[in-house]
């Protein structure tokens, strides 16, 4: 029996602000009275589908093997980065094979998000691993397939808060899907539970999601698609630190 797991990781920056309607201009910066304040909610437009985008998929394809004792194996089949270049028409892509084996694909966003659609179509039954992927990765990525006419292979929120299908999203299962902020269920962002659990940190090469949009615009894609690949990596780890304690 083959069984297939997807560890995911998107990295995102907000909209040009000047392409917004003068009336979401306004609504997004109601009440702030400074800059600095203005600049705050400006970069704050990332986390949002509606007023951010998408500018790299990370994701890695492992296939879970059983022997004739029932021991199972993983082994990785792909792993690579979907990333945008905004330079790049809607028909176009460029590929780029990475020394480490990890193929990088530049392309629109519409584009990448279509080849993340293809790969979970290919892989039909897989199990999609991520951290906090249900509060914010897997609708980020609904989201803006919708705004931007892609149409979906699977609905990867199918379910409900408590109990859903296909999906091992590591937060619900370290906070065991009661998250506050001080009892045994506190929650803690990734960086915090990786090295906890003895994995390294992603964010030990000096880049991290606070400065991803600088980044990229001083177009060193590679460089973020490399940071959300490691963070993928982490998360995999982690989903294996604890599959065996959490997942009974």
């Amino acid at each position: 029996m083959k069984k297939y797991y997807i560890p995911f990781d998107i990295e995102t920056i907000p909209l040009p602000f000047e392409q917004l309607d003068e009336s979401q201009q306004e609504y997004l910066i109601r009440g702030a009275n400074t800059l600095e304040e203005i600049e705050k909610r400006k970069r704050e437009m990332a986390l949002s589908p509606l007023t951010g985008q998408i500018i790299t998929i990370g994701l890695k394809v492992f296939q879970h093997n059983y022997d004739k004792n029932n021991n199972g194996t993983f082994e990785l089949l792909s792993s690579g980065a979907l990333i945008l270049n905004p330079e790049l028409s809607e028909d176009k892509e460029i590929i780029q094979k990475e020394e480490d084996g990890d193929i990088f694909v530049y392309a629109s966003e519409a584009r990448i998000l279509q080849m993340f659609w293809d790969v979970l179509k290919k892989y039909k039954k897989s199990t999609l691993i991520s951290f906090n992927g249900r509060n914010f990765d897997a609708p980020y990525v609904m989201l803006r397939s919708a705004l931007l006419g892609v149409v979906p292979t699977r609905n990867i929120m199918a379910g409900t808060k408590y109990s859903y299908s296909d999906h091992i999203d590591l937060m619900d299962e370290l906070t065991f899907h009661n998250p506050n902020s001080y009892t045994a269920t506190r929650r803690y962002n990734f960086n915090f539970y990786a090295i906890s659990f003895g994995i390294e940190s992603p964010k030990s090469q000096g880049i991290d999601g606070a400065n991803v949009y600088e980044y990229f615009l001083s177009q060193e894609y590679d460089t973020i698609a490399k940071y959300c690949l490691r963070d993928v990596e982490a998360t995999w780890k982690l989903f294996l630190r604890i599959k065996d304690f959490l997942f009974l």
